[in-house]
């Protein structure tokens, strides 16, 4: 591939390769944009097909960072890194600490996180050789478990979606189709069935099935039945690219609203939902209380101060929605243009500053 040719198509800041040969680390670190501030993203541990492939990682998801720090309205940019090897395997301690050295060199331009592949014991080992780590264990000041946070955030989501939907955001008796019941989703049924919500849940994992009829009184149907279900509500919670030429004739459903990435297979699957008058509330939109929470850290992490910064998923939604209707376009081309003029309008900001300076200046002399 043409690195130079590719980091200039997407203007991305930095791509950096870190080795250490005794513990084996081969990582990618990929730095986006830092307008907004340090570049925010998690660490990947995947046993890729090849280095390029590892390398086109890192790239797409430190982008994909920096539009979801944007939208979320944090002062951060977007980066990631993606460390080749095998997660059940490959690790050892002296692997994370070298890594953990190699994101300090960087001074706090970008601060990582969990990821695929990695865990709060893996940013543990990280955070002995730097602060610039997040989701650490609670007794260091850490946030813990994102899951529940993050569901909350798909919550709120799903009520400003479904004020644009139905003219009121309450979820009392509206039929959800919650396709995955893991720790996300697990959470967000929750939050559902105490508003009097309908629940409909698909899982391949049988018990997580049955603990969400146990507790919620859901009503379970098979995996490949979740898309024709009728319902309010269809909330894609597992895999990506769920949102395709397969299952879209299929969707009953007035609003998709759930906490999987990458929901839409192809971008011309957001502009068929959007003809159809499918309300669409952006994946990486409505899934960022987890960033917004491990983000509080960086200010010594206070709860109850994350959780409302989590609330605002509600507003972005609905600024999501604005944006669509005022330029005539679909909501997930609306979520980057929401990101991207915020981003923008930073730089606009910082350019008149330095004008001013060099003004300034220009006159002292």
């Amino acid at each position: 591939m043409g690195i130079f040719t590719h980091l200039e198509k997407y203007d991305y800041e930095q791509l950096l390769f870190c080795q250490d040969k005794q513990s084996g680390l081969k990582a990618i670190i990929a730095i986006h944009d830092t307008t907004l501030g340090p570049a925010l993203g998690g660490t990947r541990m995947w046993t890729y097909e090849s280095e390029e492939a590892a390398i086109e990682d890192a790239l797409r998801l430190a982008r994909g960072m920096t539009y979801k720090n944007a939208a979320a309205g944090l002062n951060l940019g977007g980066g990631k890194t993606v460390i080749i090897g095998d997660p059940r395997k490959d690790k050892n301690e002296e692997m994370f600490r070298a890594f953990g050295r190699f994101i300090q060199g960087l001074n706090g331009r970008y601060i990582t996180a969990e990821d695929v592949g990695t865990t709060v014991a893996d940013m543990d080992l990280i955070h002995e050789e730097t602060d610039f780590v997040t989701g650490i264990s609670p007794a260091f000041g850490s946030s813990g478990n994102p899951s529940p946070v993050t569901a909350y955030g798909v919550y709120r989501g799903m009520k400003a979606a479904a004020k644009e939907a139905f003219g009121t955001d309450s979820l009392e008796g509206k039929v959800i189709a919650v396709q995955g019941v893991g720790n996300v989703a697990y959470n967000l049924c929750r939050h559902l069935h105490e508003e009097g919500a309908q629940l409909v849940v698909t899982d391949i994992n049988k018990e997580s099935v049955q603990l969400a009829v146990h507790e919620f009184g859901a009503k379970a149907v098979d995996p490949n039945e979740i898309y024709g279900v009728e319902c309010d509500i269809y909330a894609p919670c597992a895999l990506g690219a769920v949102i395709n030429d397969q299952t879209i004739p299929q969707l009953k459903a007035r609003v998709i609203a759930g906490a999987a990435n990458n929901q839409l297979k192809d971008t011309t699957h957001g502009d068929l939902i959007h003809e159809m008058g499918i309300v669409y509330a952006p994946d990486y939109v409505i899934n960022a209380g987890g960033v917004i929470n491990v983000a509080d850290e960086l200010y010594g992490y206070n709860s109850e101060r994350a959780l409302k910064k989590v609330e605002t998923v509600y507003n972005n939604i609905e600024k999501v929605i604005e944006i669509a209707k005022r330029d005539g376009i679909p909501t997930y081309v609306a979520a980057d243009r929401m990101a991207e003029e915020r981003i923008e309008r930073m730089k606009n900001s910082r350019s008149q500053f330095l004008r001013n300076e060099k003004h300034i200046l220009n006159r002292r002399k």
